[in-house]
């Protein structure tokens, strides 16, 4: 199995979805096992996106059943997780298009030299 490092915001999700940390290090070793088996793999960004996917979701869960006798609803959390990815895209997607942009400028900027 991989030893893969548990997230540093395992105590901050233990919290915000009202388990133990040493439950949520179990469930992050099952997500981890989980993401192992689906993809194939034991690193790579592909591995290390449904690990995190795989913990979230099964924390939800676990939250989900231990508050079916309160009143609160246990908080969602894959909120995070879906929120971060999209920022990252969206500077990611920025970069290209900068790029892109400065690519094109200089391309047309040297093709008028050579037509002069």
């Amino acid at each position: 199995m991989n030893n893969m490092q548990s997230p540093k915001i395992l105590p901050w999700i233990a919290k915000r979805a009202g388990i133990s940390e040493e439950l949520a290090l179990k469930l992050w070793r099952r997500a981890v096992g989980e993401a192992e088996t689906l993809t194939g793999q034991s690193s790579g960004a592909e591995f290390s996106g449904l690990a995190i996917e795989r913990f979230l979701a099964i924390v939800e869960d676990e939250a989900g059943a231990l508050s079916t006798g309160k009143l609160a609803p246990a908080p969602q959390l894959g909120w995070v997780w879906r929120h971060q990815t999209r920022m990252s895209l969206l500077s990611l997607m920025a970069a290209q298009n900068t790029y892109q942009f400065w690519q094109n400028t200089w391309n047309d900027l040297v093709g008028q030299k050579k037509a002069a």
